[in-house]
C-alpha cells in the first residue's frame, strides 16, 4: 500500500499528481544510515497514542552506546523523533512545537528518561524564522556545525535543523536530491547510484517521488545520456517491479483458469493482464510529464494506442 502523510494532500497544489514525499524521506533516511541499518531499527509513522498523533520517523539504537559516525546522526542519542517537511511545505513555529510536544508525549508513554531523545526537523529550505525565535525566544544558541546542519543548543534534549538543500552532495546524497527542483545531472547521479548500489527495490517510494516532481529534469537526463527510457526503468527497478505485479497477476489468472477447467481462459487472463499492467505503466509515465514517444519506448506500445490511453485518462 502508498504510504501517503495524513496532511500530504493539503500541501500538493491543486492539480498536480500526489507525491508521497513522507513515504520518500523513510526510505532517503534509511539509506542515508545504510550502513548502520543492522544497528538501528526505523518506525515510520509512529501511532503516541490510539487517536491519529503520529511521527514521521522513530530511530531507535537497537543498543544505545552504539556509535553513528554520520552528519546527520551527529547528535542521535537512543530514541530519535524525525520530522519532515516536503518541499511544497515549510516548517513552521508551530511545527516546532508540535514535535517538541510530540517528543515529551513518547518519552512519558514509552517510560524513559528525556535525556534519552533526539530533535531532528528537516525541509528544503533554511527556516529563518524559526531559527530566530530560537535564538531571541527561547535563548538557544544555533550554530551552523555542518553545510546545512543547524545545532541548536540550550534544551535538555538535542535538537537540529536540517536544510537538506544545503546538504553534502557527497555524505548526504539521499536527502540531499529529495527534491522538486533536481536537474539533469542530479537526475543521472541517483539513477547511477540506485543501479552501482542495487538499492532499487528498496525505494521505490523515493524514486517515485523525484520522479513525479522533476520530471522535466528526466527528459533532459535521457536525452544527455546513451540510455532509453526502458533502460533508465530497468537500472532503477521499475521494470521489476512492474514486471513483478505482472507475474503475480497473471498467476491469479492462470489459477482462475484452471479452477473453471478452461485452458483458454488461462490465456485470455494473461493477456488480458498484460494488457493492463502495460496500461498501467503507461499512465504512470504519461502522469509524469514524459513524451508519448519516450512512452512507447519504455511500454513498447505504439503512438496510436498511447494516444487512446491518454484521452482517456482525462
Amino acid at each position: 500500500m502508498e504510504y501517503l502523510h495524513p496532511h500530504e494532500h493539503e500541501k500538493q497544489p491543486p492539480g498536480e499528481p500526489r507525491i508521497a514525499w513522507h513515504a520518500a524521506f523513510v526510505e532517503a533516511i534509511q539509506m542515508e544510515l545504510d550502513q548502520y541499518r543492522d544497528l538501528l531499527e526505523f518506525k515510520p509513522e509512529y501511532p503516541l497514542t490510539a487517536e491519529p498523533l503520529k511521527i514521521d520517523v522513530v530511530i531507535i539504537k537497537k543498543t544505545s552506546n552504539v556509535l553513528i559516525d554520520k552528519n546527520i546522526a551527529a547528535i542521535f542519542r537512543t530514541h530519535n523523533i524525525l520530522e519532515f517537511k516536503s518541499p511544497t511545505d515549510y516548517l513552521s513555529l508551530a511545527d516546532f512545537y508540535k514535535v517538541y510536544g510530540y517528543a515529551c508525549l513518547y518519552a512519558s508513554l514509552e517510560h524513559i528518561p528525556i535525556t534519552d531523545l533526539s530533535i531532528t526537523l528537516i525541509e528544503s529550505r533554511r527556516p529563518r524564522e524559526l531559527l530566530s525565535h530560537l535564538r531571541k525566544t527561547r535563548s538557544y544558541t544555533v550554530e551552523e556545525r555542518g553545510a546545512g546542519i543547524y545545532t541548536v543548543t540550550g534544551d535538555i534534549m538535542p535538537i537540529q535543523i536540517i536544510d537538506s538543500r544545503e546538504l553534502s552532495e557527497g555524505e548526504n546524497l539521499w536527502l540531499r536530491n529529495l527534491d522538486n527542483e533536481l536537474n539533469a545531472e542530479g537526475i543521472r547521479r541517483i539513477t547511477g547510484e540506485i543501479a552501482k548500489a542495487g538499492k532499487g527495490a528498496r525505494i521505490q517510494a523515493y524514486l517515485d517521488a523525484i520522479v513525479r516532481a522533476n520530471a522535466d529534469a528526466l527528459e533532459e537526463a535521457i536525452r544527455m545520456s546513451d540510455l532509453t527510457l526502458e533502460q533508465v526503468l530497468e537500472r532503477t527497478g521499475l521494470i521489476a517491479k512492474w514486471e513483478a505485479r505482472y507475474k503475480a497477476e497473471a498467476a491469479m489468472a492462470e489459477e482462475r483458469g484452471r479452477a473453471e477447467g478452461e485452458a483458454i481462459g488461462e490465456e485470455r487472463g494473461r493477456a488480458g493482464t498484460e494488457e493492463r499492467v502495460k496500461r498501467e505503466v503507461a499512465r504512470k509515465l504519461i502522469n509524469i510529464g514524459l513524451s508519448l514517444e519516450q512512452v512507447a519506448q519504455g511500454t513498447g506500445l505504439d503512438i496510436e494506442t498511447l494516444t487512446q490511453y491518454r484521452e482517456s485518462y482525462h
